[in-house]
């Protein structure tokens, strides 16, 4: 096994530094900005075509998927070929996780083709969506990477152009902060964090139009990258922000640590937008308020995955996503009030109901059929379809019947930092197992970058609201008779950083587990105080 591409560490730039007031001296081109944006207002009309046709948009798609893949051997296991239904095709494919088709996966890895889908796969997208020893490999066809990754990159900046008349994205560049892997070659095939994979295969404007250069977006070692990023980007024009929001908050705190500025309209004064996701966006809100304080700055969420990219925002100050239906994904959804993981029923987009949790399973052109993802969602809205992120399958909560989700924690933290003043910067939490004279419970690990005055007062806040938001937990909490009061641990400065360094997962997709069924995370990061 061996890295492909040499990471290189770029020098400081002799730019000049970009005034606002003179734009068109650093952009002798300024007709670019026009040009890119009505071609990329051009998709809305695509866009709109499924918002009216959700259902026979999705069911056309399935059956070109099926007739794509006929002759795989997967499509020949299952009869590709006879099914002619929604009902055929659930009826005959079971559900599956990651477990059940690494077999196959591993043999695309190894070279053989024509297994789960008929175009050659090169592409696996290591997955590092938490800390799991364990890592997974979904393979990237060429046409989840154009169809879908790109497509969706495109209409990212068209639903933010067409909500946006005035905007001057592409008189600057945009800056992202994708993942700290590089692209490894092993049998021919290559594998890498997805972000990685993305910027090997951006087209030639999309790249011209970011920052850092590709030899920096690619360095593998996270804290040199992150000071070459900051060398090359502080005398650039940067007119947004791509990246999770906790590696992003890390980087923009360091900018302002090189400049001496007090905040980052000051070292950029044309930043309007930051796409983010990966990542509840709540927790961090009031963070990037401080440091880009400016009330016409724009927020811009996306649900994408080394599955595919699912969901992006379409409206200016909402925290609802809109279901892309058009990427050559087909989904199904399971009701987590009956999920059985493999095992479960799944239903079609037209059956979803709003404010229901479920699990999403896709079928898409990178050869993924009814595959569970672990992600959980809510419908918002089914004209047309918007959802909200809840959480994922197995980071949940259920040790006393209590089904605590991720949304529950972080309405509950939201209302507690509201009421006291106080700012988190991350957490976990982990079950406290019964004994024999001791209730069960909740242990929280929480870093705080403002700690509450009383964190009893803190403690009692949480406890209310999470049994304001679960009646499941209300009712374990009823008179202390399953579930104690919860405890918080407050963790030192940089805990969690350091946490995530001694894993090697620092940057990019890393994540830190929010709620587990095991006292794993919580106990090693006890241990490190």
């Amino acid at each position: 096994m061996k890295l492909r591409k040499e990471n290189v560490f770029l020098p400081k730039q002799k730019t000049p530094k970009i005034k606002k007031t003179n734009l068109k001296k650093y952009m002798p081109f300024p007709f670019i900005n026009s040009l890119i944006s009505w071609f990329l207002k051009k998709r809305k009309h695509q866009v709109e075509l499924f918002l009216k046709y959700p259902v026979d948009v999705q069911n056309e798609l399935l059956f070109k998927l099926l007739k794509t893949a006929k002759n795989t051997e997967i499509g020949e296991r299952y009869n590709f070929s006879g099914i002619t239904s929604y009902s055929d095709f659930a009826a005959t494919l079971p559900i599956q996780k990651y477990e059940s088709i690494e077999p196959y996966i591993e043999r695309c890895r190894k070279g053989e083709q024509n297994i789960f889908w008929p175009s050659q796969i090169r592409w696996f997208a290591k997955s590092s969506g938490t800390t799991n020893a364990k890592s997974k490999f979904i393979p990237v066809s060429d046409e989840a990477i154009e169809n879908c990754h790109m497509k969706a990159g495109k209409d990212m900046l068209c639903l933010y152009i067409n909500n946006n008349e005035n905007t001057q994205l592409f008189i600057g560049k945009g800056l992202r902060l994708g993942g700290s892997s590089a692209i490894y070659e092993d049998n021919n095939s290559y594998f890498g964090d997805l972000s990685a994979i993305i910027i090997e295969n951006m087209p030639f404007w999309a790249d011209f139009s970011s920052a850092p250069k590709q030899e920096v977006a690619l360095m593998t070692e996270w804290e040199t990258k992150m000071e070459a990023i900051i060398e090359e980007t502080i005398h650039e024009n940067i007119t947004s922000l791509v990246g999770v929001p906790s590696w992003m908050l890390v980087l923009l705190h360091r900018v302002l640590e090189k400049t001496g500025k007090n905040n980052i309209l000051e070292v950029w004064p044309n930043l309007e937008v930051y796409f983010h996701g990966g990542v509840n966006f709540n927790p961090y809100r009031e963070q990037y308020e401080k440091l880009i304080p400016s009330k016409d700055f724009k927020y811009y969420e996306t649900y994408n995955a080394s599955e595919g990219f699912f969901a992006i925002q379409d409206k200016n100050n909402s925290e609802e996503l809109l279901l892309m239906l058009d990427y050559g994904i087909f989904y199904e959804f399971i009701p987590m009030h009956s999920y059985r993981g493999e095992n479960s029923v799944a239903i079609p987009l037209e059956k979803v109901e709003k404010d229901v949790n479920y699990a999403v399973v896709i079928t898409s052109n990178g050869g993924l059929w009814r595959y569970l993802i672990g992600d959980t969602v809510k419908f918002t809205a089914t004209n047309p379809y918007r959802i909200k992120i809840t959480g994922r399958t197995k980071h949940h909560i259920n040790v006393f019947g209590e089904e605590l989700i991720i949304e529950n924690a972080e309405e509950a933290l939201k209302v507690a930092c509201n009421k006291t003043n106080s700012c988190i910067r991350d957490y976990t939490v982990g079950p406290i197992f019964m004994e024999e004279n001791s209730k069960g419970g909740h242990e929280w690990v929480i870093e705080f970058k403002k700690a509450p005055e009383s964190i009893s007062f803190f403690t009692e806040l949480l406890d209310n609201s999470l049994k304001a938001c679960n009646s499941d937990y209300e009712a374990k909490r009823y008179n202390n008779m399953t579930l104690a009061m919860p405890k918080i641990n407050l963790a030192r400065e940089g805990l969690f950083y350091d946490w995530l360094k001694e894993k090697g997962k620092l940057g990019g997709q890393h994540k830190v587990p929010r709620l587990s069924n095991s006292r794993d995370f919580v106990e090693e990061l006890l241990r490190l105080e």
